[in-house]
Parts: C-alpha cells; structure tokens; sequence
C-alpha cells in the first residue's frame, strides 16, 4: 500500500524567534519512504536536523517576525495491515525489562502515576494479565472519554481528563499510558499521521493523531483508546513519555498557529500523489 502524506503550516511570531519542531517521519520508518520527505521553509533561516533523547528527528530553526511556513508531501509504503494483535502476549517482570522500556513506567508532565495508582489497582486488579490487561485498560478509557475537538486543551492531565470525561486523541492516550504504568506495563505516547484508510471517512478536516505503544511479550504493540480498534495506516513521527516529548512545533517565545493543513491519503502510485 502506497500513503501520500504532508502538510501545510504556517506560524506568526512577533519577532525571531527559535522554533523547534518534530514533524518529519520517525526515523524507524525512514526505509519505507518512496520519495523523500524534505521539509520546506519560508524562513531565511536553515532547517538543522538532529535526534533527541527519545530517537526522533528533530528540526530546529529560528522564525523570522512575520510568518513562518512550514512543509513537505511524500509517499510512504504500508504493509496495509491492521495493529498487531495478540491476545496471549505477556506483561514482562519489572527485574527482566530491557533499559529502554524502563523509562516509560514513570510517571511524567501529563501522566501523573501517583495519583491514578489507587484507582488504576481497583479497576484492574483481578484482570489477566499481559495484553488482556492492556485491553481492559483501552476499553475503560474508550467507555470513560468523549472525544471531541471542542474538548481540546494543551494542560489537560490523565487525572483530569479521567475526572472531565472529555478530551480529544492525546487525552485518550495520556489517560490509558498512565493506567498501564500504574499496573507496572510500560507504556510511551506516539504521534503521527492516521488517515481514514480502511474506515469510513470522518467530515472533519484531517489532523494528526495520538495513540500509545506498551511493552509486552518483548516488543512494542500499538493500542489506540480513542477509536479502540485496530487501524491501517499509521505514520509514527516522535514517541515520547507523553505529549510534551512529542509536540509538533515549540516555540521559544510569543507565536500563534495561522494554517494548518493535514493529508494522509492512500494512492495507487507514486505518479498519482501530485
């Protein structure tokens, strides 16, 4: 399967000001591109590329005072399959987890372990362990959240997002990760493009999506509490231990969002994707 994807952005600063951003392809997906994925600037300031903590490639800047756009269009290829699903897949100890997977047992910005400990236990306790267990924590979330644009907003919390009972995809992903830490499965927050592939198309305008990965069985499964299915078609640009690892632009000063435009679209060929 062939994925046509990109954007356009567009940011006003009132005056220079150093941006940094997260918005290329994640590097673990870097050999499925079929064109390149080069990120344009109207800036007259170059574009500089480097890995952070977490393995994603970060974009640093500096924008002028004025607007700043930012884009790119490239073609991906997809396996077309759905989320991996296994049923049977353990939770690993604590004393036998890899280092990487260490970190995202942690509590963190938005996903505050401490306080969600109690309640996580009383929900999930008796559940079987493992993927099961992870399951149970995406159905509670899906059944708990209502999603909706109008919801969003950049401070909310797992914990206040469980007491709101609203929110958008990040508050549905900050919400589950921190569940599943809780009961010592480590879980990281993803961000990336997910199209209406393989699913009826939804009216609203595209964004990009926020889901969340766990370690179980020795590797990394997907899980999505917001639409709480299996889904084709994802693009991983950052993993983080939440939202604020993974922000699509930060800005060092005053600035304000004036375009943003998404698209994630399956074709039959690269020479459809113009």
């Amino acid at each position: 399967m062939l994925i046509r994807a990109g954007y356009e952005i567009a940011i006003e600063c009132q005056q220079e000001t150093p941006l940094m951003a997260l918005l290329s392809v994640h590097p673990s997906r870097a050999q499925d591109l079929r064109t390149p994925a080069v990120i344009y600037s109207s800036g007259r300031y170059p574009l500089v590329g480097t890995l952070d903590d977490f393995g994603n490639l970060r974009t640093r800047t500096i924008a002028p005072a004025g607007i700043l756009k930012l884009w790119t269009n490239f073609v991906i290829e997809d396996s077309g399959l759905p989320d991996a699903v296994d049923p049977w897949a353990p939770e690993v100890p604590v004393a036998q987890l890899p280092d990487e997977a260490m970190g995202f047992l942690l509590g963190s910005r938005y996903c505050e372990t401490d306080k969600l400990s109690p309640l996580a236990w009383s929900l999930f306790g008796n559940t079987p362990r493992g993927y099961q267990r992870v399951q149970a924590i995406v159905d509670y979330v899906h059944r708990r959240l209502t999603f909706g644009y109008q919801f969003a907003r950049s401070t909310r919390t797992a914990l206040e997002g469980h007491e709101e009972r609203v929110g958008v995809c990040r508050d549905f992903a900050h919400l589950a990760v921190a569940l599943c830490r809780c009961m010592n499965i480590p879980a990281r927050y993803a961000t990336g493009y997910l199209g209406d592939i393989g699913v009826p198309a939804v009216p609203a305008p595209m964004d990009f999506s926020a889901w969340f990965e766990v370690y179980l069985g020795g590797r990394w499964f997907t899980f999505d509490a917001r639409h709480n299915t299996p889904r084709i078609g994802r693009i991983v640009m950052a993993r983080g231990r939440d939202a604020a690892d993974c922000a699509i632009t930060t800005s060092f000063g005053d600035s304000r969002l004036v375009q943003f435009k998404i698209v994630t679209d399956e074709i039959h060929s690269i020479s459809s994707a113009a």
